[in-house]
């Protein structure tokens, strides 16, 4: 797998199909290696992901991530195998726990302990058959990883880890629990707005969806930031710790700063102030892409 050092984290199911299309050709053109793919409550991102394949031809495809809760571990193998095969290598599952309430609350299913419920999906799909021709290639497999026992399950069980909503600090301390050799691919939202009122707001209308959810905040208290921080939208100190914001060359340091530290991959999610819901910031995709 091609999976270059730069990625684009975003939402696709906020466009109809045809402008997702579009925006993965886009991404291509622009020299991005990966664009990855959500898993809440809208589309199905490996049925996605074969679609987005039919429109690019050089593009990684990467789930960020695929609830472990929605299917069974076979059924995951048995996806990732056919779209890793029928993209030539071009597909690389991120598996995650996601959060108790929306697996308890808005899907109902039982949430469990998410290191060992991990672990025992990640064996369920090792154990599991696949029948078809195999992808040329044995498929890549990263998960979603925060605390350092899920990290170091990341580092014996799979390919390496996807971390979301975190800091370089974050980075260098998932590095060195994963080794120097595991792929460390990390999302980071960008804010093309040196006016910090207006960053704020960007940043506040993110933050706001995932605040609430337990994973996140105990791992930002991990990082040394407080309820106060956290709350009422987030702090000054935590907004410039999670996001990268300010001009290209803050934003491009920010970048820099996870790849010091030791990320293998940096997708980055950007955030547009004042922006509709699934309007596209291309002034900072363009500004950032590495065929800029």
């Amino acid at each position: 797998m091609d999976l270059g050092p730069l990625g684009v984290w975003y939402f696709t199911e906020t466009m109809p199909v045809a402008q997702a299309g579009e925006f993965a050709s886009r991404l291509e053109g622009l020299g991005y290696a990966a664009l990855w793919l959500p898993e809440t409550m809208g589309r199905n991102p490996f049925a996605h992901a074969a679609y987005l394949f039919t429109q690019t031809e050089r593009l990684v495809i990467a789930t960020g991530i695929a609830n472990i809760y929605h299917r069974h571990p076979g059924m995951t193998k048995q996806g990732q195998y056919t779209l890793a095969e029928q993209s030539d290598d071009r597909f690389l599952l991120g598996l995650g726990v996601s959060h108790a309430p929306l697996v308890s609350g808005a899907r109902g299913l039982e949430y469990g302990k998410p290191v060992s419920t991990m672990r025992a999906y990640l064996e369920g799909m090792e154990a599991s058959p696949y029948a078809a021709i195999p992808p040329k290639a044995t498929p890549k497999t990263v998960i979603a990883a925060l605390g350092p026992k899920m990290l170091a399950l990341a580092g014996e069980k799979t390919d390496g880890a996807h971390p979301y909503w975190t800091t370089p600090e974050h980075t260098a301390q998932a590095r060195e629990i994963l080794g120097p050799d595991k792929m460390l691919c990390v999302e980071q939202k960008v804010i093309l707005e040196t006016d910090r009122t207006k960053a704020r707001q960007a940043f506040q209308a993110a933050f706001a969806i995932y605040s609430s959810l337990p994973n996140y905040a105990n791992n930002w208290k991990r990082l040394g930031y407080t309820d106060d921080d956290i709350a009422n939208g987030g702090s000054d100190r935590l907004m410039d710790a999670l996001c990268g914001w300010g001009d290209e060359k803050a934003i491009a340091e920010r970048i820099q700063a996870h790849r010091d530290a030791g990320a293998s991959h940096v997708c980055i999610q950007p955030l547009k102030p004042g922006g509709a819901p699934g309007e596209v910031d291309w002034a900072v995709l363009e500004a950032m892409a590495p065929n800029a």
